[in-house]
């Protein structure tokens, strides 16, 4: 358990508080930020930490040996160093944080509270709700390939093939209308069989990138939902690239390109490792699916 500070301890032991949160934040690209849920910018070390409208910590989780540290945070995008296309593009992915508790009358007595990196990123149009995981997440990546039905490859990537940039995987349309946070129709992709682009994704023209959940081709219409929500306005243009389920089905029927299939689909399940003999069957050591 991390303790307080002498100082912060006795100030704590009074009853009377003066204290607020400090995020430290070091992006991937090395830029550095620091914010606060007080009401004023706080002197933190030799950044200013920047006050942010609703900002909040949820619970921090601490566990013991190799288990993963959590907590969360969330707030308006209130800040111009917090933006959704930043948010979108990914460069607050895996940033560095450091969370305190700090005296805001005196900055320098404060307490760490969690040390960790941002995972996923939940974000609106006006707010935002980052997961915090902790030092030791990085011990919990698998190492290796992992056996299963299913490909291991990404779409496009070496050991796929696919170019995911031909004309039969890629098309370009417009927001038609717009349904809802995440929901748009589009024009411009009549051409394409319905769930086409489904578990694709979505290149913004302004900039920026989306995930698609669902695609569906109706009979005068293409309604797109995304996975998360986005900044949608009517006559926006993007690129949309074809998804894929990692099943060999699809890898043949769509792709034709089940040579570099990554997975295992011949691979027996439980049921057929757990299975034993039954009444009748000869027992002659011969294989159970002659």
């Amino acid at each position: 358990m991390r303790a307080p500070s002498e100082a912060l301890a006795a100030k704590l032991a009074g009853g009377v508080t003066t204290l607020a949160h400090v995020w430290c934040v070091v992006r991937r690209d090395d830029e550095r930020f620091a914010f606060t849920d007080h009401d004023e910018p706080l002197v933190f070390d030799d950044l200013v930490a920047e006050p942010l409208q609703g900002l909040s910590i949820g619970e921090i989780e601490k566990s013991v040996g190799l288990g993963v540290d959590s907590a969360s945070m969330r707030g308006a995008l209130s800040s111009e160093a917090i933006t959704e296309a930043d948010l979108s593009s990914g460069l607050w992915d895996g940033a560095r944080v450091d969370i305190w508790r700090v005296d805001w009358q005196a900055p320098a007595d404060r307490m760490h509270l969690f040390a960790g990196a941002i995972g996923d990123v939940r974000r609106g149009v006006a707010a935002f709700e980052a997961e915090l995981r902790g030092v030791q997440a990085p011990l919990n990546i698998p190492v290796g390939r992992v056996f299963s039905r299913y490909c291991d490859a990404d779409l496009g990537d070496a050991r796929c093939g696919v170019d995911v940039d031909a004309p039969a995987f890629r098309g370009a349309g417009v927001v038609s209308e717009v349904i809802g946070t995440n929901v748009f129709k589009a024009s411009g992709l009549g051409e394409f069989a319905d769930q086409w682009f489904s578990r694709g994704r979505i290149v913004w023209d302004a900039g920026g990138a989306s995930e698609v959940a669902v695609h569906r081709a109706l009979a005068d219409q293409t309604i797109i939902e995304l996975l998360d929500v986005a900044p949608l306005q009517v006559g926006g243009a993007f690129t949309i690239h074809a998804g894929c389920d990692k099943r060999v089905e699809t890898c043949r029927d769509k792709f034709a390109n089940v040579a570099n299939f990554r997975g295992f689909p011949h691979m027996p399940g439980n049921d057929a490792l757990q299975v034993g003999p039954q009444a009748g069957d000869p027992l002659d050591g011969g294989s159970r699916r002659a």
